[in-house]
């Protein structure tokens, strides 16, 4: 982990700390995934997808695949963003082809079932495993990034039981029984705190809270669900790691993106590809890194569009400190090729 008192070396942490790098550092938001032959071939060895979440080894060989293949300047944890429900009581499981279920929290005693925040460490044990072993086996120069969903969008998944595309259950609830909803949100707050915490001491050097859902929020809700929960995780993991690298990413948020570093007390928001590099680089890169912002359907289509593109987005952010990335997760069916000339275009021009 890097303190204050040290000078990164690493392009990312570089990047994060404020650097304007001739050649922005590069990842990919679920860089481990689907689309690479060698991941489907081991979650088919772990045999089911939260086997493999589970199975410390395994995942970070899915982890690693990607540098192994591509040479990014950072490694993200492999991992779900719905196993900090499970880790407080819920259950969870995946269906076939239709994605993630969860119990349901409705009422007051379906929150006050669950666990403390502070009690979920032994069941994500091999998380941090799996954190130890990238500390370990990833190249010195590669970045170790940890992660968690935001408490917004973690809560949405819970009311509903599942994924939804407007997040209506979710927002019904906070309309209906306030105290219960701002319950859920807060008890998501601590928890995320003392999970990225561990992740942290096993050996993650930046984290990165991802707030997928954030863009439905409006008004109030906004400030009060997305940006204070990201506030309170940024400062608290702050004071017990000072020094440690933030990145917010409040998908969806448009225009709301400026101000968000001050807001949050992020090093660095993650953009997705809804507002123009241009107009970042003027309302949010003036207060910090930024990351993101090319459409993952360029991993699709590929050719010189995807050069193209991605040459503007380098040139709009080249006069301040920015990661390049993707303005939201690699799909299934992306051609890992494109993957390639897409490095090659950022780090060869």
């Amino acid at each position: 982990m890097m303190t204050t008192s040290q000078t990164p070396t690493k392009t990312i942490l570089r990047a994060l700390a404020g650097e304007t790098l001739p050649t922005p550092p590069i990842w990919m938001m679920r860089q481990a995934g689907r689309y690479l032959p060698e991941y489907r071939a081991t979650r088919a060895q772990a045999g089911d997808f939260l086997s493999l979440c589970y199975n410390s080894e395994l995942a970070a060989e899915v982890t690693l695949q990607p540098i192994r293949r591509y040479g990014f300047d950072a490694a993200i944890l492999f991992a779900d963003i719905l196993l900090l429900p499970q880790a407080l009581g819920m259950d969870l499981w995946f269906e076939t082809g239709e994605g993630p279920r969860l119990s349901t929290i409705t009422k007051d005693a379906d929150l006050a079932a669950l666990k403390p925040a502070d009690a979920i460490h032994d069941h994500m044990a091999p998380v941090y495993e799996t954190v130890r072993i990238l500390s370990r086996e990833l190249p010195s120069e590669t970045t170790l990034i940890g992660f968690a969903g935001a408490p917004w969008t973690v809560a949405s998944y819970m009311i509903a039981g599942k994924g939804t595309p407007d997040q209506g259950p979710a927002h019904a609830l906070k309309a209906e029984n306030r105290a219960l909803f701002q319950g859920i949100i807060d008890l998501l707050t601590a928890s995320t705190v003392e999970y990225l915490s561990m992740q942290v001491q096993a050996g993650a050097e930046v984290v990165k809270i991802f707030d997928s859902w954030a863009g439905t929020l409006q008004g109030a809700d906004f400030a009060d669900f997305a940006l204070e929960p990201a506030r309170a995780i940024t400062v608290a993991l702050k004071e017990r790691h000072p020094g440690l690298p933030v990145i917010a990413f409040p998908r969806g948020a448009g225009e709301r993106y400026a101000g968000i570093h001050a807001a949050t007390g992020a090093d660095c928001v993650a953009l997705d590809d809804g507002v123009s590099a241009e107009w970042a680089a003027e309302h949010v890169q003036k207060d910090g890194c930024v990351q993101g912002n090319l459409a993952s359907s360029h991993m699709v289509t590929g050719g010189q569009a995807l050069v193209d593109e991605t040459r503007r987005i380098v040139r709009a952010f080249s006069k301040g400190p920015h990661i390049f990335n993707l303005g939201h997760g690699i799909t299934p069916d992306a051609d890992p090729e494109n993957v390639t000339l897409m490095i090659e275009t950022v780090r060869g021009g």
